[in-house]
């Protein structure tokens, strides 16, 4: 697309719900406003604020010198059993923070809806829920094997080599490394069939769409 503002991802989310998409509860990205506004449009799915992308922009606001025993703290969150606990914890960490770290503090409260949303789908996927961090690596891998050919003929010619590192993948999440496992989802209504775990990498955020997790 010429531009990230949201007419961009409600057209490019709208074409993957004519392709198939359905039954996405929860989309993990970057805190980019036209983004959100096209999930909460098109989807009506849980938005997700990446939480690494959070943690850094937290620790900007935060003295070098203090980054460390801050980002201790704040990890201990994501380690709470329940998104309760892990609410009143973060609500802690921030109250704490507000004469000494007002910034912070402030940030903190901003967050917390958006930062937490994952820790209401079962625990065993949590891991997986956190972050774009696995759509990065996929990426840089896209990237690395397009390096490698350097110049391509025409746009059909990459998509070529894009669609088949992306079935390679799919592949081995399938076959070795199973990316979410169906039977816990149960508890979240229809469980998606097996092939039904859908991968959208864009360039400002990446989206990670299971389509009925």
């Amino acid at each position: 697309g010429q531009s990230e503002a949201a007419p961009f991802w409600i057209d490019f989310l709208r074409s993957l719900s004519r392709r198939g998409l359905k039954g996405v509860k929860l989309v993990i990205s970057d805190a980019h406003e036209g983004l959100k506004l096209a999930i909460a449009q098109v989807l009506g799915a849980t938005w997700q604020r990446c939480r690494v992308h959070t943690m850094r922009n937290l620790l900007a606001r935060v003295p070098k010198a203090q980054q460390s025993r801050v980002a201790t703290m704040i990890r201990e969150v994501f380690v709470q059993p329940t998104q309760e606990k892990a609410r009143e914890l973060w609500r802690a960490i921030a109250a704490s923070a507000h004469n000494s770290l007002p910034k912070l503090a402030q940030a903190m409260e901003a967050a917390e809806d958006d930062v937490l949303a994952y820790m209401t789908f079962p625990a065993a996927h949590r891991q997986k829920l956190h972050s774009t961090n696995t759509l990065e690596r996929l990426n840089k891998e896209v990237k690395r094997r397009a390096d490698v050919v350097g110049i391509f003929p025409n746009e059909a010619s990459i998509i070529r080599l894009v669609g088949a590192v992306l079935m390679e993948q799919n592949d081995e999440w399938q076959l070795q490394h199973r990316y979410l496992s169906l039977e816990p989802l149960a508890d979240l209504g229809q469980p998606p069939d097996e092939d039904q775990i859908l991968l959208v990498p864009p360039a400002a955020g990446p989206i990670l769409t299971p389509r009925s997790a």
